[in-house]
């Protein structure tokens, strides 16, 4: 049986890897989820696993520096949201790559290219592996990781949300409501864990509930107490912007 680990510092994409990977590939045996650079580099020398599923941006380590610390047989697909780390080297220095967000199509053919892979003999001409991923290493990294997408529930199912379709993010005791066009979704991640992970330039926090997307932003709104509420282009709901971030509106 073919063994594989994932690595990725958020777990609900870790999980989401590993239920479609279950769909498209029953007979891998997922040996171990790291969620970080440093738990997977252990976890692989450790476990030995046929493969390694290695998210480039993680805390402690990269996932271009465990594959170059890798020196058992365990094999590297690289899962990524940054088509600028040189895509078409990942063709000479792993078994595949994946970009974030993963889409079950794309996975297919690496399930394919894996399974033909691992059948091939490991080699590495010329030290391709280790000349590339130091070429990688010494590329200055991107800026601080954004997300691209969240998994989101509605009823029983789950669901990919493009980032850009998320009109806003409110979040009540329990839950952080996801607010499309058309629909709501929730989430259990909090409005204090997501800011950071959400581009500045297009998305503000205006309550200590609600972060905005400001690309569907219709416009504001006072009321006769001198309140201020936003618009969102297609919704009928209006939000409140508290007090102390009233300020950002007034260059707008």
């Amino acid at each position: 049986m073919t063994t594989a680990l994932i690595a990725d510092d958020e777990p609900h994409l870790a999980q989401y890897l590993k239920d479609q990977l279950a769909s498209l590939w029953p007979e891998l045996e997922i040996v171990h989820i790291a969620r970080n650079g440093v738990e997977a580099a252990a976890r692989i020398a450790e476990l030995q696993p046929d493969l390694a599923f290695l998210d480039i941006q993680m805390p402690g380590l990269t996932g271009l520096e465990v594959a170059q610390g890798i020196e058992g047989p365990t094999q590297v697909v690289f899962v990524t949201a940054y088509d600028e780390y040189a895509l078409e080297a990942f063709e000479h220095a792993a078994l595949d790559y994946v970009l974030k967000p993963v889409k079950t199509e794309r996975l297919a053919k690496t399930v394919e290219r894996i399974k033909t892979g691992l059948q091939q003999p490991v080699t590495e001409p010329d030290g391709t592996l280790a000349a590339t991923l130091q070429r990688l290493l010494a590329q200055p990294a991107p800026t601080e990781a954004r997300l691209r997408y969240v998994r989101a529930s509605q009823g029983e199912l789950m669901h990919q949300i493009a980032i850009g379709d998320v009109l806003f993010f409110h979040a009540d005791e329990k839950y952080t409501c996801v607010q499309t066009a058309t629909t709501e979704y929730l989430i259990r991640t909090s409005i204090v864990e997501l800011l950071p992970q959400l581009d500045p330039a297009r998305f503000l926090q205006v309550h200590r509930a609600t972060i905005i997307n400001l690309d569907h932003l219709a416009g504001t709104r006072r009321d006769e107490a001198s309140r201020l509420f936003v618009r969102f282009r297609g919704l009928e709901r209006e939000l409140p912007v508290s007090r102390a971030y009233v300020h950002q509106f007034k260059a707008m």
